[in-house]
């Protein structure tokens, strides 16, 4: 009899990723990165990802359309040379921008035993390592297809992003059997407006303006985590 499951704790802490665990974009970031690496042109790069931005935080983005951009250089680099990068990227841009907050907060969770999940609309080559970073097993992120050891360029599922993250979340509570019984979610973005409702304790982290608006209306807790960066 598999007991591990059958005594788990059901309470879920979930967290997205961008501007709420992290001080910062690691989409946004990881294109600068290659960027100024030379694996893409700079100046049209830098271009197009502050305007994919942008309208992010305006919550007009087109999602296909920005994965179609952002997911190309995947597919012109092997896999060794994508890993070699990503582990310079670790410690030049997303180690500097995890706060001691942010991983007290993440700590808190897990010394009551509660299950951890990051979901982020961040592709998983570049959140997986920073899952890892945070000790945290439970990945729900946009996935990059791959075929023949080789990212093609293209999405694979529902992209997890607005409402395709309460998609992607329910999908996975069916999955392993947990559910939003006693659960928080913390989040910066007002993109994530569709989860926040989902959640027993739904909690904006150096929430934006549209955020900071809609939990104010709710009674919903605010808090910081990026003070001491």
């Amino acid at each position: 009899m598999n007991t591990t499951k059958l005594n788990k704790n059901k309470d879920l802490a979930i967290f997205d990723l961008d501007n709420t665990l992290l001080a910062g974009d690691s989409d946004a970031l990881w294109g600068e990165f290659i960027a100024q690496h030379g694996h893409v042109n700079k100046e049209e790069y830098a271009a197009e990802n502050q305007r994919f931005y942008d309208a992010y935080k305006a919550g007009t983005l087109d999602i296909d359309e920005f994965l179609r951009f952002s997911l190309k250089p995947l597919s012109q680099l092997s896999m060794d040379e994508l890993n070699m990068l990503h582990s310079k990227f670790m410690q030049e841009s997303i180690i500097p921008i995890i706060s001691t907050q942010a991983r007290a907060l993440v700590q808190q969770h897990r010394e009551k035993n509660h299950t951890l999940l990051i979901i982020t609309a961040t592709n998983r080559f570049i959140t997986a390592p920073i899952a890892k970073e945070f000790g945290i097993d439970n990945l729900l992120a946009t996935e990059p297809e791959i075929k023949n050891n080789q990212y093609t360029g293209q999405v694979e599922g529902i992209p997890c992003f607005q409402h395709g993250k309460v998609t992607r979340l329910n999908h996975w509570l069916q999955q392993t059997g947990y559910n939003l019984n006693n659960s928080w979610f913390y989040s910066d973005s007002h993109n994530d407006i569709p989860l926040l409702e989902q959640v027993s304790h739904p909690i904006a982290v150096d929430p934006d303006d549209k955020l900071t608006q809609h939990a104010k209306q709710h009674g919903w807790k605010i808090m910081h985590l990026h003070s001491n960066l």
